[in-house]
């Protein structure tokens, strides 16, 4: 009986850096995946901000 297989991509939340420290109302968050097992340490990526209307650092959360 075959249940699905896991896998190693996991589901990853990236939470802004500058708009946190700007104590702006509101929070820019992405969802992206990334492969556990070659990605062991956290993602960071320049990702858009709608809010602060540029091109900001995203860390994963969690």
């Amino acid at each position: 009986m075959n249940h699905g297989k896991k896998g190693n991509r996991v589901q990853v939340i990236l939470e802004c850096t500058e708009h946190k420290e700007s104590g702006m109302a509101g929070m820019s968050r992405y969802i992206s995946t990334k492969n556990k097992k070659n990605t062991t340490e956290r993602l960071e990526l320049k990702k858009f901000n709608p809010v602060l209307k540029k091109y900001t650092l995203h860390k994963e959360i969690k």
